[in-house]
């Protein structure tokens, strides 16, 4: 698999140098004065800095959008976690008091111990 992959970086590297010089002679080589050619080369730059400016504008807007919808999703999440956590408190609030009612109710009838003296036992040394 690897050596596909070498295959297709040469094919790719041949590729992108051939078409290099393939340009270079073009210029060279086109039947117009050197004064043409360096205006068509001008105007084509202009044309291609005016493009890339327009994309990354688009770009920006894109990413743009992008973290102000993020920022909207993380603050829902946020809020929801303040519910949830608030419910969850509240739920703990209620378990709490249900087990300190058991707990109160078990305590009372609880069979108070007598008072008589006659239960205790003390050890004299």
């Amino acid at each position: 698999m690897s050596e596909r992959d070498g295959d297709f970086g040469a094919f790719l590297a041949g590729f992108v140098i051939g078409g290099m010089i393939g340009a270079a002679v073009a210029l060279i080589l086109a039947p117009q004065s050197g004064e043409e050619t360096r205006t068509i080369i001008h105007d084509r730059s202009i044309e291609l800095k005016d493009k890339a400016a327009e994309k990354a504008e688009t770009a920006r807007i894109k990413a743009e959008a992008a973290a102000a919808e993020a920022r909207a999703r993380a603050d829902e999440l946020a809020k929801l976690t303040q519910e949830k956590a608030l419910e969850l408190k509240k739920r703990g609030q209620e378990v709490y008091q249900a087990q300190k009612s058991r707990i109160e109710t078990v305590v009372q009838k609880k069979p108070k111990p007598s008072t008589d003296d006659s239960s205790e036992v003390t050890v004299e040394g």
